[in-house]
C-alpha cells in the first residue's frame, strides 16, 4: 500500500501522462482523462498506434512527450505495466500510479529499485480533488474500514 504522502504528492502534480486510453472510448483511462482534465490538469495521452482519441492528441511513447510530466497514470494490463514503468524511468518520470487492475509485482519492484514513487491498488479519482460525490463516499467508506493509505 502506498503512503498517504506518496498519494498526495502524485495528485498534487499538475501535468501528467496517461497510458491506456482506448480507441473505443469505453475504458477507465478515457473517463479518467476527462475527469482529470475537468479539474484543470495538463494531460498527455500516450497510445502506441492512435494519433488521436476522442479529439485528444496521443503521443506514441512517454519518451516523445512535448514536455516534462510529474507522473504517469498507467491503465494497461499488468503484463504491459512493467514495460510502461521502464519507459517512464527512461523518460525521467519520477512518479507512477498503477491504476487498479494494472498492478504488476514486477512493475512495482522496478519502480522501487529505481527510486520512483509508486501508487498501486488505488483509484486516482478517489484522491484527485475535487473528488466527485461517488468517489468522496467511496473514500469515506474506505477510511472507516481502515483501507486508505
Amino acid at each position: 500500500m502506498a503512503s498517504r504522502e506518496t498519494v498526495s504528492d502524485f495528485v498534487s502534480q499538475r501535468t501528467l501522462a496517461l497510458v491506456g486510453m482506448s480507441r473505443s472510448g469505453r475504458k477507465f483511462c478515457n473517463a479518467a482523462y476527462k475527469e482529470l482534465a475537468a479539474k484543470g490538469l495538463t494531460l498527455h495521452a500516450v497510445h502506441p498506434v492512435a494519433k488521436e482519441i476522442d479529439g485528444v492528441r496521443c503521443w506514441p511513447s512517454l519518451l516523445e512527450l512535448p514536455e516534462a510530466v510529474g507522473g504517469v497514470l498507467v491503465c494497461v494490463p499488468p503484463a504491459q505495466a512493467e514495460r510502461v514503468v521502464q519507459e517512464a524511468h527512461a523518460a525521467g518520470i519520477p512518479r507512477v500510479w498503477l491504476q487498479q487492475g494494472s498492478e504488476s509485482p514486477a512493475a512495482v519492484r522496478f519502480c522501487e529499485e529505481h527510486g520512483m514513487a509508486v501508487v498501486q491498488g488505488e483509484c486516482i479519482l478517489m484522491f484527485a480533488e475535487p473528488a466527485a460525490l461517488m468517489h468522496r463516499l467511496h473514500r469515506w467508506i474506505w477510511g472507516l474500514l481502515g483501507k486508505l493509505p
